[in-house]
């Protein structure tokens, strides 16, 4: 009988997380490790929308303070910092808006497509297969709290919750349409 016929929420990640047969853990270490790289092109990425938002909001508390400064009677210079700096260009030709188009159409595109590419061929699209196996091997088996799936993850054979799985808040849970 095959092994996965008998496996139970603690015996280890689930089929979406497992390498392929024939996938050696060399391979499963560098796919992992091109995802990692391209995790942490999402953390530049929103470190870009950070400052994107941050620009916006500093312009517009500048002409706050612009209208402060004309309204304490310094117009004149108020409408010279007003003139050079409000609504100024972050980088030659560009607003912020433009800066996280041209990267998310470019640079972040390009990589996203490249780490699926490598996930596609080598790993059959499977996400985190790496960080799986590192799961399994720092956690304590049987412990509370270092079960390999959630309870509400199917077992690998099991479709339903276990018996001791808690009861889903009926305010909470949808009704289906």
């Amino acid at each position: 009988m095959d092994d996965t016929a008998r496996r139970s929420r603690d015996d280890g990640p689930d089929d979406r997380h497992v390498p392929p047969t024939g996938v050696d853990d060399a391979t499963v270490a560098a796919v992992g490790a091109v995802t990692a790289a391209f995790e942490v092109v999402e953390h530049a990425r929103g470190m870009l929308y950070a400052f994107h938002r941050l620009v916006g909001r500093a312009d517009l508390e500048l002409q706050e303070a612009l209208d402060d400064l004309e309204a304490a009677g310094h117009g004149e210079l108020a409408d010279r910092v007003r003139a050079d700096v409000v609504g100024r260009n972050v980088i030659a030709g560009r607003w912020t808006f433009q800066v996280v188009e041209d990267f998310d159409d470019g640079y972040h595109r390009a990589f996203a497509d490249a780490e699926r590419r490598v996930r596609d061929e080598l790993t059959a699209g499977r996400r985190h297969v790496y960080e799986a196996q590192l799961k399994e091997r720092e956690r304590t088996h049987g412990r509370r709290g270092h079960e390999a799936l959630p309870v509400d993850v199917p077992a690998p054979d099991d479709a339903r919750a276990p018996d001791d799985a808690p009861a889903a808040d009926a305010a909470r849970v949808p009704p289906a349409v």
